[in-house]
């Protein structure tokens, strides 16, 4: 149902000025095109949006029950239960689940979408909304449907099957400031390309600010989220004057980074500092001690995007976003300050 505005070969012909079986070689054997063509026919291709097809399946039915999912890395278990809620509901629809990677990297993601529409998805599962304009518009030249999880913004331009980043870590920020703590410090994951440690970085601030004497000092894991950065980060704030009685982490794998290098450095958590992660993923519940976090419905998130994706497949215009609630969660690394 997908396929009614998506440019085929003869559109990218009529625009360039050649013929199908030119552009059918500048696809396949671009070297036997001269320069002058070459350009002319990419120039057509990029406005059109036009991606060819490599699936003989799809080229004979039209249709070829795969989707399509980008996340932004496989290092940790952050993505894990959703994106396997989300391939159990299309599984159980008879369609396919393909998945890429982006490492946080724009220019990659977009490749992937290309990559996953030649290959024949028919929707696309996205994670937060921090990719150029020019994507999105790409995917409507292609009349490709997505859902972006993770997230959920309340601005009308995309559907979300997500929660509310920045509102999740303040409410946990508030929590923290009730319990006493003052000086607080962050350990934050990559910001470039990921709208969610944003909104998180955020919503600590927001809390922070309403309370007078409250300071946050944040320390961010640029390039990845390895536990082990996260516990440089740590050993690095332990080495101020003045230390934090807590630290937030953006999510539970910095978390236990941090905990594990307390351990290292004899400071127990949380009688000597305490640390709180976000996301709810299954070590939070392992981990001694047991992890204060955020707890998100990764499952039902999964699910639900699924659901929305396999909805618009059938013809169904009438979707609307769907918001899922989090919440504090407070368990032993998390104490009352003083």
């Amino acid at each position: 149902m997908f396929e009614g505005s998506k440019p085929k070969v003869d559109d990218v012909a009529r625009l360039a000025g050649v013929s199908t079986a030119t552009v059918s070689r500048f696809l396949n054997t671009p070297e036997r095109v001269s320069e002058k063509t070459r350009k002319k026919v990419g120039a057509a291709v990029e406005e059109l949006g036009y991606t060819p097809n490599f699936g003989g399946r799809y080229l004979a039915s039209q249709t070829s029950r795969t989707m399509g999912a980008i996340i932004p890395t496989m290092e940790n278990a952050i993505f894990a239960k959703g994106i396997q809620a989300f391939q159990e509901v299309l599984a159980d629809a008879g369609i396919t689940l393909l998945i890429s990677t982006s490492s946080y990297d724009h220019e990659q993601e977009f490749e992937n979408i290309r990559t996953l529409i030649g290959q024949g998805a028919e929707g696309l599962l996205l994670i937060g909304t921090a990719r150029p304009q020019s994507t999105y518009d790409f995917l409507a030249r292609r009349n490709i449907p997505y859902v972006i999880a993770w997230n959920h913004r309340w601005d009308g331009k995309h559907l979300y099957v997500g929660f509310d980043n920045h509102a999740a870590m303040r409410e946990l920020t508030q929590t923290v400031l009730e319990m006493g703590h003052k000086d607080i410090a962050m350990i934050a994951g990559p910001t470039q390309f990921n709208d969610r440690i944003e909104d998180r970085i955020a919503g600590a601030k927001a809390a922070i600010e309403e309370v007078e004497g409250a300071q946050l000092n944040l320390k961010s894991c640029a390039s990845n989220y390895s536990p082990s950065l996260a516990g440089q980060a740590f050993a690095e704030l332990m080495q101020l004057n003045h230390k934090p009685s807590v630290i937030l982490c953006s999510n539970d794998v910095l978390a236990v980074g941090a905990i594990m290098q307390a351990r290292k450095m004899n400071i127990s958590v949380p009688e000597d500092i305490s640390i709180t992660g976000f996301d709810d993923i299954d070590i939070a519940e392992i981990v001694t001690p047991t992890l204060a976090t955020v707890h998100v419905p990764h499952g039902r998130m999964g699910q639900a995007a699924a659901g929305l994706l396999l909805k618009m497949r059938a013809g169904d215009t009438n979707n609307k976003s769907i918001k899922l609630s989090t919440n504090t969660v407070l368990r032993e690394s998390l104490r009352y300050y003083p």
